[in-house]
């Protein structure tokens, strides 16, 4: 039963490919999203541009909360605890 199943699906693989790529790729970005170190280096390049006065301060710390939410937001898959939503 498993070759005959596995020739009736073989019409799927291309897409089992794709579904299979896409999350390959939200993995990544993810692991980017969530890096203490890409986030250091953003907070850092806020800095400079607050210093060079490319930036105001409003815009300052609006730069910089997003990239701390963005570091403790959970990603899309993860469920929250029970009881807090």
């Amino acid at each position: 039963m498993g070759l005959l199943s596995s020739i009736l699906s073989l019409p799927f693989a291309p897409v089992r490919g794709v579904i299979w790529l896409g999350e390959v790729i939200q993995d990544q970005v993810e692991q980017q999203l969530h890096d203490p170190a890409i986030a250091r280096r953003d907070l850092e390049e806020i800095d400079e541009a607050l210093a060079a006065g490319h930036l105001s301060e409003e815009e300052h710390r609006a730069a910089q909360q997003a990239v701390l939410d963005r570091m403790v937001r959970p990603s899309a898959g993860t469920v929250p605890p029970e009881g807090k939503e």
